[in-house]
């Protein structure tokens, strides 16, 4: 596929994880860590120290080891949206494998159909950029991506997130409504930032066969 790898640090122990990193570094490979803890993050001073380049990228959501990702796609735009400021989180982390892919982002947060006039002139602001693909991310009643989706020129992928409450709540009205769409629309899961820019990513990757270094084709059998 070319993805790069993407290392879930939610779930695992610090030494798990450090042990992952310590064997991707020995193999000359680079990584993604997405979401890691609290003890996790507390572990790269020490990872750093035994030269193991590392940085915390995103407020602490996600990790980068230092080296090659696998593929290199080629150079593009992709606009992301966000309905709330709560939504943030969620988008700078797409925002960040993105651009640590090469993929140029152009960014406009707290745009939601609350206020329908900020978000006709932060479009056309993100217009002027080009986007090829806009990843946006709401919650609550997660209408913004239908609104977008009737309003630009490029595919939208909408990613519901978990902000809101009361029936509905926690993302399951925002993937529904988004699920409705009327406006031809691409939905990714609950809070699923680093699959939505994964699958913007491929828009850009080179065609034809991949292949990651040291790794081979599976075996079918």
């Amino acid at each position: 596929m070319g993805v790069p790898e993407i290392v879930l640090g939610e779930g695992k122990s610090v030494e798990h994880l450090v042990g992952i990193l310590r064997a991707l570094r020995s193999a000359g490979l680079g990584a993604i860590v997405s979401r890691p803890s609290g003890s996790q993050l507390g572990a790269v001073p020490a990872l750093l120290r035994e030269g193991v380049p590392i940085r915390v990228l995103a407020d602490g959501r996600i990790l980068r080891l230092e080296g090659p990702l696998g593929v290199e796609y080629r150079r593009g735009r992709v606009g992301i949206l966000t309905a709330g400021t709560s939504d943030v989180p969620f988008a700078e982390e797409a925002r960040v494998v993105l651009e640590e892919l090469g993929i140029e982002v152009t960014v406009a947060y707290d745009i939601g159909v609350a206020g329908l006039h900020r978000l006709l002139r932060a479009l056309r602001s993100v217009e002027r950029r080009r986007p090829e693909l806009y990843l946006v991310f709401a919650g609550r009643e997660g209408a913004l991506p239908t609104v977008v989706a009737g309003l630009v020129h490029a595919p939208v992928i909408g990613v519901p997130t978990s902000i809101g409450y009361g029936r509905g709540g926690r993302g399951e009205a925002a993937l529904n409504a988004m699920l409705q769409s009327c406006a031809p629309l691409g939905v990714m899961n609950i809070d699923a930032a680093v699959p939505a820019a994964l699958f913007a990513a491929q828009h850009f990757a080179p065609t034809g066969p991949r292949r990651l270094r040291g790794v081979g084709p599976p075996r079918l059998r």
